[in-house]
């Protein structure tokens, strides 16, 4: 395995920064790059080519198994600004969003863009089924969704291989047995890559997997564990210690305790102790939001400094204590916007509503509309991967309630889609059946580069999960930077931290060797 760590003292204050604010309880994806324009030329004879932010449709297959249910128009973005013909074919997966999103991968501001213009290559950036504006049916009903699988999906990319014509040059002539397409993704669709290469191999000349999710986990207590060892020192000890003392109240305090405790963070009329516990979860998950380009500069450190700066001073490493954590913390979310910017993001407006996990008729729950990607991430979570994140084991420090528990989480299941679970799905025997049919943590399918960033919360279900066996090897590479979650993804990451530089001129090694041996079959 290529280590490529380059370590920097744990801070143990940040600066009050801010930033937009992510979606409650649901990080996600790669990091967004913003470019002032998507107007292209050609980089050769400067000639001026259709706008990045261009859509194209292909007519994707409903269901592989039973192509007879015709097709649906599954949307794609081409960057022909880099393109010669002979050059290689860069396809990228939106995952789990609307795909306009990441338009900008489709620049060389991201590796995606860098590499094309390194290779006189082109970027395909498809949005995935039941993303966006790719829906093969008018709703996200249980019904429509049954096509929303692991292996459709895998699946969606051999068809679009093999009958893409694309808006460049020859590109009726760009099938995989003609030229050489290299698959990339981040995070989900970092995963989706591994899952590809390993379920169809040879269809890929090479892949490249940042922050790869490939283990399907069930309990992933770990994501706060990573966010615990990296995050301000003062600022783990004071939420430890609100946590434990949540835990307490909740588990043996009085009915007037609960209530006063409730009170404490605005959240008084949250019914169910549980729903409690997890809101206080949400801020916390603003970690993944962070990357180092910007320095400390999110609202995850404008978080920790409400409670580790009293009056212009900074606490220890051992932090203030209970008593002023527990105040600070209470303050923010009862006073400050961020719940409420989290639950609006969500098209719900009631705090109450929002935080009410047993109410089977909320909106949450019942709005089957396109473009939804909570609720089609949601159909995976249930059926496939997992990653219910939730407080870590007795005897082991928490960041988190331990009334957060997978179990809560499975029991929505059956409130998002009745008519698919009855009663809350066995997510262990899902997951790892996931695992056996795509290889988890195990890969070793060669030409297939794996980038990882140490902070990363989703780090322990990639290969670079802390106790891991499988170290890779020059045809299937495991390169480790010091970034956050698909940091190497960004060209600005690079700039900003030697680590996750030498990542992205590793790969830039390895994918020039593996071009240059790459050989047409047609």
């Amino acid at each position: 395995m290529v280590l490529l760590r380059f370590l920097a003292p744990l801070l143990l204050a940040a600066c009050v920064c801010a930033s937009p604010s992510a979606r409650f309880n649901a990080r996600r994806g790669v990091p967004k790059v913003h470019v002032q324009s998507y107007e292209v030329t050609n980089k050769t004879t400067g000639d001026t080519l259709p706008p990045l932010d261009t859509v194209y449709h292909f007519d994707q297959l409903i269901d592989h198994d039973d192509p007879s249910l015709g097709t649906f128009q599954q949307r794609y973005w081409v960057a022909p600004q880099y393109y010669q013909p002979g050059g290689p074919i860069l396809l990228m997966n939106g995952g789990e969003g609307d795909a306009t999103e990441l338009i900008a991968y489709l620049t060389n501001y991201t590796i995606t863009g860098w590499l094309a213009e390194k290779f006189n290559g082109t970027v395909v950036l498809i949005e995935h089924r039941f993303f966006g504006e790719s829906n093969p049916y008018a709703n996200l009903s249980a019904e429509s969704l049954r096509v929303l699988t692991l292996q459709q999906s895998i699946d969606d990319y051999e068809y679009f291989l093999k009958n893409v014509h694309l808006p460049i040059p020859g590109g009726d002539q760009v099938g995989p047995d003609k030229a050489p397409w290299i698959l990339f993704g981040g995070s989900y669709s970092g995963a989706l890559a591994s899952y590809t290469m390993y379920n169809k191999p040879g269809l890929f000349a090479a892949g490249y997997a940042s922050s790869g999710v490939v283990e399907a986990i069930t309990d992933y207590w770990q994501y706060y564990e990573i966010v615990r060892q990296f995050m301000p020192q003062n600022c783990s000890a004071d939420i430890q210690a609100v946590i434990a003392h949540v835990d307490k109240t909740l588990e043996s305090g009085s009915d007037a305790e609960i209530q006063s405790l409730k009170d404490t963070f605005g959240l008084g009329n949250v019914t169910h102790n549980v729903d409690f516990a997890w809101a206080l979860e949400g801020v916390l998950t603003l970690w993944q939001n962070l990357q180092l380009a910007p320095g400390p500069n999110d609202t995850f450190y404008s978080f920790c400094d409400a409670l580790e700066v009293k009056d212009g001073e900074v606490a220890g490493e051992d932090g203030w204590g209970l008593e002023h954590a527990l105040a600070a913390w209470g303050s923010y979310y009862k006073d400050g916007p961020f719940l409420q910017s989290e639950c609006e993001s969500l098209g719900i407006s009631s705090l109450s509503t929002c935080l009410n996990s047993y109410d089977p008729t909320s909106d949450l729950y019942t709005n089957i509309t396109v473009n939804n990607w909570y609720r089609s991430w949601r159909w995976l979570l249930c059926n496939e991967i997992g990653f219910w994140a939730s407080g870590a084991p007795e005897n082991t420090p928490t960041l988190v309630s331990r009334l957060v528990t997978p179990s809560y989480f499975e029991s929505q299941c059956t409130y998002y889609f009745p008519e698919a679970f009855s009663s809350p799905p066995d997510t262990d025997a899902l997951t790892a059946l996931t695992n056996k049919r795509y290889g988890g943590w195990n890969v070793t399918t060669e030409r297939l580069i794996f980038a990882n960033g140490l902070r990363d919360p989703w780090r322990d279900t990639t290969v670079a999960a802390d106790g891991s066996t499988n170290l890779g090897s020059d045809l299937n590479p495991h390169l480790l930077g010091e970034g956050f979650h698909a940091s190497d993804m960004s060209i600005l990451e690079g700039d900003a931290n030697p680590s996750v530089r030498a990542v992205q001129l590793k790969t830039l090694q390895y994918l020039s060797q593996w071009l240059s041996e790459w050989k047409p079959s047609a």
